[in-house]
């Protein structure tokens, strides 16, 4: 045009170019705030796809879809992370090896998290008063749903059954899909939990996990939930958090060294 002195149309004609795709100006918004926001929070959650981080925003205000905190997401390289995150070697090889045992307790329905029990030791004693701190503060379910291990087939957690009318429901032998909220839950708290942290003690292992455990219940979006938190979701169904508890509740361990 400039060269030739021709109009916008001529040039337009010649080179086989569409005038409004000439004269279009991108009115994209600036998106740095939100890619700074969403690679904090990647960092500071680790295992979040793009999902969950757009659930967190939203929650925080922010109006993008979730198709433009993908696009996002891919553009800065992040993914979500399975891999246990590397640690030291000279501090694993100082560290004493001390095996951690939790017990956890899921409610079936609002997927809240009752209790995690740390020790490096769990009998069918530490089940039984676990249960009756939880029943003591929320009520008696119906059904108990746990594994084989030797912590609920004992006497003291029959019997505590049987005279509370709370009916055990075992999982068949090698079938861990029969418990399957409990197995996810405990694949949940072995990889943002267990794996991410160094226990120097077994109080700061309950410390940390007791905080997890909170995050879980108050914060984290659950996909089961259409992305509310447990606690949110008990609220919304009518229930308190607090002091009600589902007919069935699911009970498993989990370990680390």
């Amino acid at each position: 045009m400039k060269r030739f002195g021709a109009s916008l149309r001529q040039t337009c004609v010649v080179v086989k170019l569409s005038r409004s795709v000439y004269l279009y100006r991108s009115q994209a918004r600036d998106a740095t705030a939100l890619t700074l926001r969403i690679k904090e929070i990647a960092a500071t959650r680790v295992h979040y796809g793009y999902r969950r981080v757009h659930v967190m925003l939203r929650r925080e205000g922010w109006k993008d879809n979730h198709k433009r905190v993908y696009r996002l997401y891919r553009t800065e390289g992040l993914s979500l992370q399975h891999k246990r995150p590397k640690r030291n070697k000279s501090a694993r090889l100082r560290q004493t090896k001390h095996l951690v045992r939790a017990l956890t307790v899921v409610d079936a329905y609002t997927r809240e998290c009752l209790a995690i029990e740390v020790s490096q030791s769990l009998k069918g004693e530490d089940v039984v008063q676990t249960l009756e701190r939880i029943t003591g503060q929320r009520g008696w379910p119906g059904t108990i749903k746990a594994d084989n291990g030797s912590e609920f087939i004992s006497k003291a957690m029959d019997r505590w059954a049987y005279e509370n009318s709370v009916e055990l429901d075992f999982s068949r032998p090698g079938k861990p899909t029969d418990n399957a909220k409990i197995e996810s839950f405990n694949g949940r708290l072995r990889e943002e939990c267990l794996n991410a942290h160094w226990f120097l003690s077994l109080d700061d292992a309950k410390c940390k996990i007791e905080a997890w455990r909170r995050y879980y219940n108050e914060v984290r979006p659950h996909t089961a939930l259409d992305w509310l938190a447990p606690a949110e979701f008990a609220r919304r169904c009518g229930l308190q958090p607090a002091t009600a508890v589902s007919k069935e509740l699911e009970i498993s361990t989990s370990e680390r060294y």
